[in-house]
Order: structure tokens, then sequence, then C-alpha cells
């Protein structure tokens, strides 16, 4: 867009001397041989002085080549403080402004104006979004039968040891916003994998603290004391963000244990 609109200024002002040369040529023959048709009404015709000494001036000025340049650098000038200066910041978002990289202000929905591009940079986040992270599964379509892909390719996730040294399959989902977008942006250097750690830890910690029948039987209990151990870890940690829900899918033992498994219980 700003490209075609100083193909446009170009093309005005380079066609602008032209213009400007046929009104000088006018103004000429009314001096001359057509006094009479004197379009200012005067009696002696042509121009008033102080108007044709400005007319004079600027078709002077267009034919040397100044004003061309002048008036593209300011019009560049301008549309690029227009464009890089007026932001706006969405319903379920925040503006979060840096001058010369350090953090300023973070604005919040509506119209807003900064200093231009290059003394001030925005960064958009979304704090109202619900992000997800999944353990031991991936979804595939949600809906109202959601599909996940094989557990398979994502055991090593959820594969954990239970408290009576059972081995279980734990796969869980952790849903959580971003509460703090100073902390999230400037705190931790990768947020999304720092909650993958502290998550898995957590979970970890709190199975290997129950046993198999437990965490096959209490399913929410065990989400309960997750979230809580989980929301004290990324707040210690400075990641800005907030556990929305901590959910254990089917949990159950590997499967080439299964059958004896099922056999003693």
């Amino acid at each position: 867009m700003l490209r075609i609109y100083l193909e446009i200024l170009v093309e005005c002002f380079e066609q602008f001397p032209a213009v400007m040369l046929i009104r000088e040529e006018k103004l000429m023959a009314w001096n001359g041989e057509n006094r009479s048709r004197d379009p200012w009404g005067k009696g002696d015709g042509g121009l008033p002085p102080e108007f044709e000494k400005m007319l004079k001036s600027v078709t002077q000025g267009f034919k040397g080549g100044r004003f061309n340049l002048w008036y593209i650098l300011i019009a560049f000038l301008a549309i690029w403080i227009l464009f890089s200066s007026i932001y706006t910041v969405g319903v379920d978002e925040v503006g979060v402004i840096q001058r010369f990289g350090k953090y300023t202000r973070t604005t919040t929905p509506g119209l807003h104006f900064k200093l231009p591009r290059g003394i001030e940079t925005l960064t958009m986040v979304k704090v109202k979004y619900v992000y997800t992270e999944e353990f031991g599964l991936r979804t595939l379509r949600a809906g109202v039968k959601t599909e996940y892909a094989s557990g398979s390719r994502y055991l090593s996730e959820s594969l954990m040891l239970t408290g009576d040294l059972n081995t279980a399959v734990v796969p869980w989902i952790v849903q959580f916003r971003i509460d703090d977008p100073y902390q999230y942006l400037f705190k931790v250097r990768n947020v999304p994998l720092t909650l993958r750690d502290l998550s898995e830890s957590a979970v970890r910690m709190v199975v290997g603290d129950r046993s198999i029948n437990e965490v096959i039987s209490k399913r929410k209990e065990i989400a309960d004391e997750v979230r809580i151990k989980l929301q004290e870890a990324l707040t210690e940690s400075e990641t800005g963000l907030k556990l929305m829900n901590v959910e254990l899918k089917k949990t159950n033992v590997p499967e080439p244990v299964q059958a004896s498994f099922n056999e003693v219980n």
C-alpha cells in the first residue's frame, strides 16, 4: 500500500512542472498579445504582481527538482509515522510496548498511539484465550466425540511409576491463560517448555505417592493436587501463567501387563 502511494506521488510531481510550464505560457500570452482577455479583470492585463512572483518561484522550484525530493520525503515520513504509530488492541488481548527494547507500558483494548517503529515496538498478548497442553495424547479432531492420536507415539510422556512400584499410563491435559503479560514475555525464555517440564514433574510427584488402584480410581483427586502444586511452581518461576484446569484422562496400566493386572484385580 505504501509503495502505491509513493508511485502516485512521484507521478504527480513529475507531471506538475509541465502543467506549470503551460500555465506560464498562458500568462505570457495574457501579458502580451491578448491583454483584452485578461481573466483577472484588470485594465492593463496580467496577474497581480505578488501572485505572479509566487507562481514563478514555485515553477522554478519544480523545474529544478528541489520540491520533488522534499515533498516525496515529507510524504513518505508522514505515511511511515502514521502507519507505525496508530494501533488497535483487540478485546481479548493487551499491547505490550517496548522503547528501544525496554518495557515501558501495557495498553488495554481500544485505539492507541505510540512512537514510530524503531523507537517503540508493540507485542500483542492474548490474555483471555485459554491454551491447552496435552501429555501422553494429541487431539486430532475436537467435538462431541473428540478423536485422539495413537497413545503409543507419546507413551514416554505418560508412562510413570506409582507409589507401590507399579507402572501406570497417565495421560492428562493442562489448560491455562496468560495472567501477567510482562512476566510471560520477559521473565522466562521459553514459557511453553517450562510449563511442560513443571507439569510433568508435578504429575509424577503426585502419582509417585499413590498406589496403582488410587491412580486409576481417584483421577479427580489427583488432578486437584497436581493443579495446586503446578500453580505454585509456575508462580515461583514467574511464568505469568494462571491454571484454569488440570484433567487426567483414562488411566491404565501398559498394554503388555493389562491381562495380568485384570486377573489380579
